[in-house]
């Protein structure tokens, strides 16, 4: 399966305001609204990081991640269901660009908050929990507002900070894989009896699931730990029930 780790980095909308507390802002206040300023990307267990930036063009800036997610099975974000791919599909938009092809979509942050209670759920606390590592430190929103005037000084901090976190979404993400529910199933990617989050061949008969009207032998992953079941039910043994 081609798996695609995805961050992007926007800049936030500019507006004339009258203050700073309880603001609401109408749309005829809005100076600028926010835009993609970059994204990082890397398929799962590849060395390379692709980076692109408002430098590089912004229709090229588009036009290239649009090219990665089309050649993608599956997308792994950090609140991307509602951060990331919708400003992404905004941007196509805009750009008038068809919708890229369909692929699964897996985001860590609904994983971290469904499955744990974590004191946080951003991903820096996440990985800094797990012991893989922390974001890049930078001064702030100074640093959104230098690259948006293009300095190239921050461009590089910013650039080193968006390629950091796609390595600890891969990260976290490996740690997490065999507590993600409704995975893609790996098996039928592969055509092929494994473990259907991530591939592994060795799985050991771990007891039985029983429904109101099956009965499933169930299996546990030795490489990533993901617990699934047999796609064929067993016959269930009727009781007598005596008079």
């Amino acid at each position: 399966m081609k798996l695609l780790l995805l961050d992007i980095e926007t800049a936030p909308n500019l507006a004339a305001v009258w203050g700073l507390y309880d603001q609401n802002i109408a749309t005829n206040q809005l100076i600028k609204p926010g835009y993609v300023l970059s994204w990082a990307a890397k398929w799962h267990k590849d060395k390379k990081i692709h980076f692109r930036s408002i430098l590089d063009g912004h229709k090229r800036m588009i036009k290239d991640i649009h090219k990665l997610m089309s050649e993608s099975e599956a997308i792994c974000h950090y609140n991307g269901t509602k951060f990331d791919i919708p400003t992404l599909n905004r941007e196509f938009l805009l750009l008038g660009l068809k919708p890229p092809a369909p692929s699964a979509q897996i985001d860590l942050l609904k994983v971290a908050r469904g499955r744990f209670k974590l004191a946080s759920n951003k991903l820096d606390y996440v990985s800094q929990q797990l012991g893989l590592g922390k974001k890049l430190e930078h001064k702030g929103m100074d640093l959104w507002l230098e690259c948006m005037a293009k300095d190239k000084k921050a461009w590089k901090t910013m650039s080193a900070y968006n390629k950091q976190d796609v390595r600890l979404l891969e990260r976290v993400y490996d740690r997490l894989l065999p507590w993600i529910q409704h995975h893609p199933n790996l098996s039928v990617f592969l055509n092929a009896p494994v473990c259907p989050n991530c591939g592994g061949k060795r799985s050991v008969r771990q007891g039985y699931k029983i429904t109101k009207t099956c009965k499933y032998q169930m299996y546990q992953c030795k490489d990533c730990g993901t617990w699934h079941r047999a796609t064929k039910t067993e016959p269930l043994r009727e009781r007598r029930v005596q008079a």
